[in-house]
């Protein structure tokens, strides 16, 4: 009982976790809808910047408009140095004092041999109006499902779905490996269709989830299928589906279909961190 209660305790954290992240994300987007309206920080520091040129500031604040609205998410990896320069119509050199100006005020930050990342959120607004509910008296979704960044969903996933995996591998009945079974073969039939795998991916995970029979950690989760069954993040993700890695993917799901199968709680843990790990890090490569 006491390793059943810190499980679930695990569990509870996480979720609680994935509201305050998603909370945190919609207020930020609900004021930077319009990023020009956004002061930069460096406009509201009590000294002005000092020996800083008029064109890398107006650059700095082009950069950081991109940033405060969305079109370049918190943290994404900014294009390289010579692209930006192209974009910017600036020398190398002074596309560096932009970064070098940006991360003075904490709007982006450098990381050896990974490139330049976007540090910058906007402040919480002081207040967040009413609740929205749906007609059925539900909490509405949708701004969450709108505004999540790919960092952001990442984040959630890394945190929900390990102990998500952990669960489902004690209490998962034998219906549910069955249909698991299924969606697990269906997942070896596909060779070249991303599309496809994308959705049954999805499917194959939410079963997973109904399957910790948590009513909690299943309406948790239905967040995260929610921003997955949007057409925008199907598509980036089968964009990102080659076929090499494709297979590798295939065959992850695969190994974690036969710890679940197996009753191996870590393995099942394990291949669930492996599989957030390798997506996380083809949305840092993506930027």
């Amino acid at each position: 009982m006491p390793r059943e209660y810190a499980m679930l305790t695990l569990v509870a954290n996480g979720c609680i976790m994935l509201l305050l992240i998603f909370w945190h994300c919609t207020i930020g987007r609900r004021r930077m809808a319009s990023g020009r309206g956004v002061v930069p920080p460096w406009e509201e520091a009590s000294a002005a910047p000092a020996f800083v040129k008029d064109k890398i500031k107006a650059a700095a604040k082009a950069l950081f408009d991109q940033i405060a609205s969305g079109t370049v998410s918190y943290g994404s990896r900014l294009p390289s140095e010579r692209d930006l320069a192209e974009e910017l119509a600036l020398t190398r050199d002074a596309t560096r004092q932009v970064i070098d100006f940006l991360e003075s005020y904490d709007v982006v930050r450098r990381r050896p041999n990974s490139g330049t990342f976007v540090a910058y959120r906007a402040k919480p607004a002081p207040k967040l109006g009413a609740t929205r509910l749906t007609t059925d008296g539900l909490l509405d979704i949708s701004a969450i499902v709108d505004a999540a960044s790919p960092f952001e969903f990442t984040i959630v996933r890394s945190i929900v779905e390990p102990e998500m995996v952990r669960l489902a591998a004690m209490y998962m009945s034998a219906s549910d490996l069955r249909n698991l079974s299924r969606l697990a073969q269906r997942l070896v039939e596909i060779v070249t269709e991303a599309a496809e795998f994308a959705e049954l991916e999805r499917e194959f995970l939410l079963t997973v989830s109904t399957g910790t029979h948590n009513p909690v950690l299943i309406s948790m989760y239905s967040v995260v299928d929610a921003i997955r069954r949007q057409p925008e993040w199907l598509r980036i993700r089968a964009q990102t589906l080659t076929p090499s890695r494709l297979t590798d993917e295939r065959n992850k799901l695969q190994s974690l279909y036969e710890a679940l199968a197996a009753r191996d709680v870590e393995t099942a843990v394990e291949f669930m961190k492996l599989i957030v790990a390798d997506e996380n890090d083809v949305v840092v490569a993506r930027g």
